[in-house]
């Protein structure tokens, strides 16, 4: 049954159509995906939708009665109100109702008035109450927020940051439970964990109809029932999440290209017939120059346009960072404790962690704008790092898209290549008019495209990123996976994009609580598998712990028939010359000489199995067909660093002996 019908939506602002008479019609219960580049119309839509906006032409007809709510990228909430107070605004009916029977209750404890009157009220209060949901929709409403990374409820809105804010503006929407949510961009600025949360409250406690516009392709693949693409102000539907919808486009892009391949072949054939005609034509010819006349009118359909990025790498040495017994604070907090790691040249490292957990600052310590308060971060010789900071920061409000990239300058130099600073932009999607907005006007994705182009006119052999999928478009995050996957040097990326780590990352460092931090071998969905089998490990451990103390706190295990422990004899009194002759160490059999000579070249054997197996987990094309041999590879990997360690160990016994005697 439809629950809301948009009909031939037309929107445009200035002289730029958004929304060419759209249509769509979203069921009951049913989960839609809205995707489309920056500045596609996917907000204004929405807007649309939920009664913000008013469209220049057409109409929305909605389901009588239907609640509609929006999540809103800049949400309001009730100035000076409690955290819980603005989510439970999301609940007028209930708090009208308890008020209700709170008056109620009241007048019959004071006494006076007309008890009969008073009882009804408190009962037709009560019973709304328990309709709207019961009595516990206040704890309700304080473990949404707790959830969602609001500890205190009792904040006051006003002080809260605008991620924050938006936190608090989605539980009021899920505690509300409305007909159709339409949430824009939920997942930005929640953590990995806190996104995977609402992903199952979504799947399993939200029984409305959702409308998604998010670039987060894990979260679409696993909630959506069609997703619904902008495309140059047009709507396509297509079945399916978004792995479903990236083949359905390729063909629907296909289709296009063979429509228009086949229109220029008819328009070149008709051009060719035309020219060979002679001026007097009958009827028939007459129809044929007005069906190319036609062919020949309509316009090619537009092209997709895609950032073209790429970074200018230099190489630095073998090992690009080391952290050696490192430990950060901030705050007074410990947030990494005592981490020994060196990254290599080529990892790039999917850093992961709640909110909070220092992430950032780690980054920062890297960069050495925060010190360390143990240990310390060594950078290897001829390093160049780039960095891209969250915030977007450095860039001036007043200044022009050109400005801000290139300052004054007609040329930029990428790498060896000295490009016009226009043809520069273009690689950004900022050319003719979007060159000269100003970046105040610039939204999130596009601002995020300015940082980039200003970052990557360098060479780097070391690159930082930070939150860098926030605000972009699902095409502009493929450049930047792209980009990375070609990029030879070394990548730590703070994100909790799980798409884009399953396809970039080789590594995963992840911050697990009270200053641990550990590395993980492989992507994401591997690091998932290796953390739950840890955790079942640690399980059985602590189980058979546990049973290893029962076991010996039993009354059975203790008795006139249990066997003493073994006494031990006192130790004897050795001479000074039996004391010499056991601590100097023994001369080398021949057959030990022969098995030190032979130990080197078997280290470097060793070592170079191990160098291959770390570098077969740093290829992409390990994960390509999900990971399978992963797991093997991470037991080769542990038993030839083990084999390495006993041949090296081996070594150095041999080899001190020999020089005792020698020397």
């Amino acid at each position: 049954m439809p629950l809301i019908t948009a009909h031939e939506l037309t929107k445009s602002y200035g002289t730029r159509t958004i929304l060419s008479a759209v249509s769509m019609t979203i069921g009951s219960g049913e989960r839609v995906g809205l995707i489309g580049g920056n500045g596609s119309g996917k907000s204004t839509l929405s807007k649309i939708l939920a009664g913000v906006e008013e469209p220049d032409a057409g109409d929305v007809t909605c389901r009588r009665d239907a609640r509609i709510t929006l999540l809103d990228q800049v949400p309001e909430l009730p100035a000076g109100a409690s955290a819980a107070d603005a989510v439970l605004a999301g609940l007028a009916p209930w708090r009208d109702a308890l008020a209700a029977h709170t008056r109620a209750s009241e007048a019959l404890s004071a006494g006076g008035g007309d008890i009969e009157a008073l009882l009804a009220q408190q009962s037709a209060a009560a019973e709304a109450i328990e309709r709207l949901g019961g009595w516990e929709r206040e704890h309700e409403a304080t473990s949404l927020l707790a959830q969602l990374g609001i500890a205190d409820p009792e904040v006051i809105v006003d002080h809260l940051s605008g991620g924050e804010r938006r936190r608090v503006a989605l539980a009021r929407l899920l505690i509300s439970a409305p007909d159709l949510a339409i949430l824009d961009e939920p997942t930005n600025h929640l953590d990995v964990e806190t996104i995977e949360w609402l992903e199952r409250y979504l799947a399993d406690n939200f029984r409305g109809a959702l409308l998604l516009i998010t670039h987060d392709r894990y979260f679409l693949d696993r909630l959506v029932d069609r997703t619904v693409e902008i495309e140059h102000g047009s709507l396509y539907s297509y079945d399916g999440g978004f792995e479903a919808y990236l083949a359905a486009h390729a063909e629907r892009q296909a289709h296009t290209a063979r429509t228009e391949a086949n229109r220029q072949r008819f328009i070149q054939r008709e051009l060719e017939w035309l020219r060979r005609q002679p001026k007097a034509r009958g009827t028939k010819q007459k129809a044929r120059i007005q069906r190319a006349e036609g062919a020949m009118g309509e316009s090619a359909p537009p092209t997709d346009r895609t950032a073209t990025l790429k970074i200018a790498s230099t190489r630095g040495g073998k090992t690009v960072v080391e952290f050696r017994d490192l430990s950060v604070e901030q705050g007074g907090a410990l947030l990494v404790r005592e981490l020994t790691l060196a990254l290599r040249q080529g990892e790039r490292v999917g850093i992961l962690g709640p909110n909070g957990c220092g992430k950032t600052t780690l980054l920062r310590v890297i960069l050495g704008e925060h010190p360390p308060a143990a240990g310390e971060v060594v950078l290897g010789r001829s390093q160049r790092v780039a960095y891209l900071d969250q915030n977007r920061s450095g860039l001036d409000d007043d200044d022009t898209v050109r400005e801000s990239i290139a300052g004054d300058r007609r040329t930029v130099t990428v790498g060896e290549h000295t490009l016009d600073v226009s043809a520069y932009l273009e690689r950004f999607l900022f050319d003719g008019h979007a060159a000269i907005q100003k970046v105040a006007s610039l939204s999130g994705g596009e601002r995020a495209r300015v940082a980039l182009a200003r970052m990557l006119q360098h060479r780097a052999s070391l690159v930082l990123l930070d939150e860098p999928t926030n605000d972009l478009d699902i095409a502009t995050l493929g450049a930047i996976e792209e980009m990375l996957i070609d990029f030879g040097g070394t990548a730590l990326i703070v994100t909790h994009d799980r798409w884009f780590l399953d396809r970039v990352a080789t590594t995963i460092l992840a911050f697990e609580g009270d200053g641990e931090v550990v590395l993980y071998q492989g992507n994401y969905s591997m690091y998932l598998a290796l953390k739950a089998q840890a955790q079942a490990q640690a399980r059985a451990q602590a189980e058979s712990a546990a049973k290893d103390k029962r076991q010996a706190a039993s009354p059975h295990s203790k008795g006139p028939h249990s066997k003493p422990p073994p006494s031990k004899a006192p130790p004897s009194k050795a001479s000074p010359q039996e004391t010499a002759r056991r601590d100097t160490p023994r001369r080398l059999t021949y057959a030990e000489s022969l098995e030190l000579e032979a130990l080197p070249p078997k280290i470097d054997a060793a070592e170079e199995a191990v160098s291959a197996l770390v570098d077969r987990l740093g290829d992409p094309a390990t994960y390509q067909a999900g990971g399978a041999d992963v797991v093997a590879l991470q037991h080769d990997l542990a038993a030839a660093r083990a084999e390495a360690e006993s041949l090296f160990e081996r070594w150095e016994e041999l080899e001190a002996r020999r020089e005792a005697h020698e020397g």
